[in-house]
Order: structure tokens, then C-alpha cells, then sequence
């Protein structure tokens, strides 16, 4: 990812400033880190106050799965930033059962708030401030697991498919107040957490499928830095005509007809 643009040696995102949900490690990490080394000014968020963000980036202690945590986060980033011009949902996940019916309703609801309605929230307290700005860029972190709809992730999968079509709906609302609104769809990336995820999976004794176990066609797993990569830039002006996009990052795992 470059870091000037045009030429000019001016850090591309030079003055901007930027909230990433979920960035103390993994995608959200290098999502913070790309941020951070094109010259935004960078507030990011996990729910561990033991977590350690990028040097450089700020940090709030918060659980977006609660109205509190959001209303939190949003109070962090307006103190230290006055407001936001790029927000990025990337905290994210589920634990796997051996099929959807075995999905309690307490994880139902958990997954739920974690992978759509902590979007929904923050977004409802942010981008009214980018809506009266005519500016900003809010990038919502999805699943190429969406389509297989596979039943150990069903709770997930449905909530990703929910964010997808709200991220849609929101674009096409904040659109003409110049604000795009645009989803990235990762595949089998290399992270700590999905690493955890597959080991749970592996102790369930599920038959493996593609989810799982198939290398994409590129022949390996994403990195971290490829979703950052996709990331950064639908949030630069080099994407300025892009809303209500979904740029899939799967190397290939799961075509789209």
C-alpha cells in the first residue's frame, strides 16, 4: 500500500482521522498499523484492557457489544479527535457448533450484537457528524463464509449476510451527503483468532468443508495485510466513486455468480 498520493510525498491519509473497532491484533492490526504508516491519526478499540494496540494508535478499553461500549467508543473518539473521518468495523467473530440447531439463543444474541449491531450503533453515533460534514468513509468487515451458510457458523454467517445488506441500505442513505459506505469480504486469513476458531471446530468432530479446510486457488491463506490492503483503499480517494460495494478478498475460495 502506497503512502503519498499523486506523487506529491504527502502521506496519503495525512490528516485524517480514523476509528478501527477490534485492532489490536490480527486484520485489525494491520489495518491500524497501514493507518497509521499513511499518516492518519488513529483511535482503536478491543475489550481486553490487557490488549496492546500498534505503537502509535490510541486505545479505548470497550466492549462494542453493548450499547455503553458504543456510546464509549464514540465519546473516545470525539475527545480525541473532535470526530471521525474513517470508521472501520473490524471486530468480529463466533464460536462453532456441531450444527445450526445446536446454536443456543444466548450465542444467537451475542453474535448478533457483536457482528451487526455494534456496527449499527456506532455508525448511528458517528456518521450523523460525517453526514454534516458531506465527508467520511465508513468500511464494514464482512465473511466470504456468507454464501456456504454452513451450519457450526450459522449464528455468524446470518449475522454477516444482515451487515452486508444494512452496509448496502446505509450507502445508498448517506450517499448523497458525500459519505460512502462499503463492505470488505475477507476469506481464510492467517490470524490468531481464526486459528483458535478452526482448532474449536477441529474438537467438534465436524466433517471438514470448505470453510475450513480448503486452501484457496492462490495457494495460500490471506495474510492480515491483504484485508488492510483492501481496506485502505476503499477508504482513499482512488475509490472516491465506490459506495454500496462489497470487495471480496478470498484468493479465490468462494466464487460469486
Amino acid at each position: 500500500m502506497t503512502t503519498t498520493e499523486n506523487g506529491s510525498g504527502t502521506p496519503e491519509f495525512a490528516g485524517k482521522r480514523a476509528l478501527v473497532t477490534g485492532g489490536s491484533r490480527g486484520i485489525g492490526a494491520a489495518i491500524v498499523r497501514q493507518l497509521l504508516d499513511a499518516g492518519a491519526e488513529v483511535l482503536t478499540t478491543a475489550r481486553s484492557a490487557t490488549s496492546a494496540a500498534p505503537e502509535g494508535a490510541r486505545f479505548v478499553q470497550a466492549d462494542v457489544r453493548t450499547r455503553s461500549g458504543a456510546e464509549a467508543i464514540a465519546a473516545a473518539a470525539r475527545e480525541a479527535f473532535g470526530g471521525v473521518d474513517l470508521l472501520v468495523h473490524n471486530a468480529g467473530g463466533a464460536r462453532p457448533h456441531r450444527g445450526a440447531l445446536d446454536i443456543p439463543d444466548e450465542e444467537w444474541q451475542d453474535t448478533l450484537e457483536l457482528n451487526l449491531l455494534a456496527s449499527v450503533r456506532l455508525d448511528a453515533l458517528l456518521a450523523p457528524g460525517m453526514r454534516e460534514r458531506r465527508s467520511g468513509v465508513i468500511v464494514h468487515i464482512s465473511s466470504a463464509a456468507v454464501p456456504v451458510a454452513s451450519g457450526p457458523f450459522l449464528h455468524y454467517t446470518a449475522a454477516k449476510a444482515a451487515l452486508e445488506n444494512y452496509s448496502r441500505g446505509l450507502a445508498a442513505e448517506l450517499a448523497p451527503f458525500g459519505v460512502r459506505v462499503n463492505t470488505v469480504t475477507p476469506g481464510r486469513v492467517a490470524t490468531p483468532g481464526g486459528e483458535a476458531t478452526r482448532e474449536q471446530w477441529a474438537r467438534l468432530d465436524s466433517t471438514p468443508d470448505q470453510v475450513s479446510a480448503t486452501t484457496p486457488p492462490l495457494g495460500r491463506d490471506g495474510e492480515p495485510d491483504d484485508i488492510a490492503n483492501a481496506v485502505l483503499f476503499l477508504a482513499s480517494g482512488r475509490a472516491s466513486w465506490l459506495t454500496g460495494s462489497n470487495l471480496v478478498v478470498d484468493g479465490g475460495e468462494f466464487p460469486r455468480g
